[in-house]
């Protein structure tokens, strides 16, 4: 039985299609979570042309997922979230929507190797719940990094161990890809349904 709307756009690189995003996607709708995935309008039109787009400026970005929210049927409960720059624009948004909490799945906190070029501001005011699911090695922002971040009360962070910014750890590790994926799942649906 389906129990809640999840809205779940991709990251900068790799459309709705990508191996990540469908994995997720999956996992979550066996859970009994209905998926919405969609693409930004760049990446339809890299689609499109068959070449790499970089994103949309923030507003246009903000603007598609402010457009997708309002089509979703809301008998449901509604959360929001994306995988890395689709969640930092569903945590952007959150408060302006009917969601009740946003789920961030690899939090871009700051661009690879800047980690002064901090992306957390908006993370300090936020008043509805958050949830960010951040592998421990993620060059977006590793653990000893974000633990130091000043972010508001209602944000709670998962680590998934040695994970990467698709939650992959190292062959070296003991971790598997797939377990981490299913440790972010876990994390998810507990989130959502501790909030609904």
């Amino acid at each position: 039985m389906t129990w809640a709307n999840f809205i779940f756009p991709h990251g900068a690189g790799a459309g709705m299609e990508s191996e990540f995003m469908q994995t997720m996607t999956e996992k979550l709708t066996q859970r009994g979570v209905s998926v919405h995935l969609f693409d930004f309008p760049y990446m339809q039109k890299a689609k499109e042309l068959g070449k790499r787009r970089p994103p949309d400026k923030m507003d246009k970005l903000e603007q598609a997922f402010l457009t997708k929210v309002s089509l979703i049927d809301s008998s449901m409960p509604l959360f929001i979230g994306g995988k890395s720059m689709g969640g930092r624009v569903a945590s952007m948004i959150m408060e302006q929507t009917k969601a009740q909490g946003c789920m961030c799945l690899g939090y871009p906190f700051h661009p690879p190797g800047k980690p002064e070029k901090l992306r957390t501001e908006h993370l300090l005011e936020l008043k509805k719940p958050l949830l960010v699911v951040q592998g421990e090695k993620d060059t977006f922002g590793k653990r000893d990094e974000v633990e130091g971040y000043p972010l508001s009360d209602s944000i709670k962070v998962v680590y998934l161990l040695d994970g990467d910014h698709s939650f992959k750890p190292p062959k070296r590790s003991d971790v598997t890809l797939e377990g981490n994926i299913d440790n972010a799942v876990d994390a998810i649906v507990e989130f959502m349904k501790r909030h609904m």
